[in-house]
């Protein structure tokens, strides 16, 4: 039989004219919404507009990437229509440039937000741009955060969820879905729409702010729902280098800092993260 979008019926496409007229309101954040069969990678399309002066509010979702990717150019790649894969544009110009490495983690908050109230599962945040489920007592990634800066003025934000991909569809033992977490649902419409509605929420308190992290209560919502804070760690730094000891804050830009075993205390701003310990 031949393939077409309806071909799994278990993962039906986007309806993108409900998700237009839901998102696209005369009042509302979002500027433009379009939704593509398959693409490279969002972020890479989203920021060619951007350079070509998309406005603030643009949203670009894929059902299918096949050069998506996350932190250190690392491929991400799923099933088509098994997830969400979408990026948006952000043009912050009334936030000091210094307050923009916020803008992951604020992305993070606002997912993870969407997805415990629309899925009914209980998301964490592994520092900086991890979602996390907890199946079986083991803690598993089920989705990602890329931001990416294009030219003096512009912000690309790729988010990667994981909504219904089965077990033998998982790209290594560690990732998960929201499916597997036990979600009350895996419609990708209503689920799209939390993310969406979450993230403008968050980004418009955080630019009535001037991007001040605590006056917003951005960075206090962040600690709280970090599964990274109080555990011991071991921070894979750019350059090979390492950090080891417990994860003790997140400070007012937006870094990690680290109580090493040294006695002293270390911010990192970027690298991998490995959690030592379980939770508990």
């Amino acid at each position: 039989m031949t393939s077409n979008r309806w071909s799994d019926l278990e993962r039906p496409p986007l309806n993108a004219p409900a998700l237009r007229r839901a998102i696209l309101t005369p009042d509302g954040f979002w500027t433009d919404l379009e939704v593509v069969e398959t693409t490279g990678s969002t972020n890479t399309d989203l920021a060619a507009r951007a350079k070509e002066g998309a406005p603030e509010g643009a949203v670009l979702v894929a059902e299918e990437q096949s050069a998506g990717r996350g932190r250190l150019n690392r491929r991400w790649s799923a099933p088509s229509r098994s997830g969400l894969f979408f990026s948006v544009l952000l043009r912050p110009s009334a936030v000091p440039v210094e307050r923009w490495g916020w803008l992951p983690l604020l992305a993070g908050v606002a997912t993870a937000t969407a997805l415990s109230r629309s899925a009914g599962v209980d998301t964490a945040l592994k520092w900086p741009n991890d979602l996390l489920v907890t199946i079986d007592g083991e803690e598993r990634k089920t989705g990602g955060i890329l931001a990416e800066r294009v030219g003096e003025d512009a912000i690309v934000i790729g988010i990667g969820v994981n909504i219904s991909l089965r077990d033998d569809e998982l790209p290594v033992p560690a990732a998960a879905s929201l499916a597997l977490a036990g979600a009350k649902i895996t419609d990708r419409d209503p689920i799209l729409r939390a993310i969406l509605r979450s993230l403008a929420d968050w980004y418009a308190e955080w630019v009535a702010a001037g991007g001040d992290p605590a006056l917003c209560r951005l960075q206090q919502t962040y600690a709280a729902g970090c599964a990274t804070l109080g555990r011991a760690v071991r921070v894979e730094l750019p350059g090979g280098r390492e950090v080891d000891g417990t994860a003790v804050a997140v400070d007012g830009d937006g870094r990690l800092v680290i109580a090493t075993e040294g006695g002293g205390e270390q911010a990192v701003g970027a690298g991998d993260v490995v959690h030592v310990r379980p939770a508990g």
